[in-house]
């Protein structure tokens, strides 16, 4: 793996972490500035924000430990998948909680395709690129199903935004779909 692919791998797992720490996020009810009657100056406000602040950093490490449980697990569904584990990788998938998410739904689209069920797995890839329209091992994924369905021509739009995507003809999404078009490859 070159250096490059490296910190694009790198990047890809930081803008995951960052939507998965944002899916997670509960609501925080914020109060409206200023009232009516204010508080006397000495009511004990530096206790409210100790309070506070310990509020915030107790929500935060929830957050994490939220974030950290679901990366354990999506991680644990997602080998069950590449195992061939199929069935029990999607449910294992679904007991995320967060079907929408585009890696979720990818990892779904794919199972589902590798059982032959090729409608449910056209569902699930619309369904990631839904969620993000630059997911770039979806639209592999996509291109392989495309040709799975007799789609060249499709399959071959779907390796020129693998390209775009990606910036160059080298990541490893557009060379597995191109050795799936070319047939030198089956996935």
């Amino acid at each position: 793996m070159t250096l490059i692919q490296a910190l694009r791998r790198a990047g890809v797992l930081a803008a995951t972490t960052l939507l998965v720490t944002a899916v997670s996020m509960k609501p925080v009810t914020v109060y409206a500035m200023g009232t009516d009657s204010p508080p006397p100056a000495d009511d004990g406000k530096k206790k409210k924000k100790k309070k506070d602040s310990s509020v915030i950093e107790q929500q935060q490490q929830q957050q994490q430990q939220a974030q950290e449980k679901f990366l354990r697990d999506y991680r644990e569904a997602r080998q069950l998948i590449l195992d061939g584990k199929y069935e029990a990788g999607i449910a294992a998938m679904h007991a995320l909680g967060h079907d929408e998410h585009p890696d979720v739904a990818n990892y779904i689209g794919y199972a589902n395709r590798k059982m032959g069920d090729y409608e449910q797995s056209k569902i699930w890839y619309e369904a990631a690129l839904k969620a993000d329209p630059n997911h770039v091992r979806t639209w592999s994924y996509y291109g392989m199903w495309q040709m799975e369905q007799g789609n060249r021509l499709k399959a071959l739009e779907d390796l020129q935004k693998v390209q775009l995507i990606c910036g160059n003809t080298s990541c490893e999404e557009y060379r597995q779909l191109k050795a799936v078009i070319d047939g030198t490859a089956t996935y």
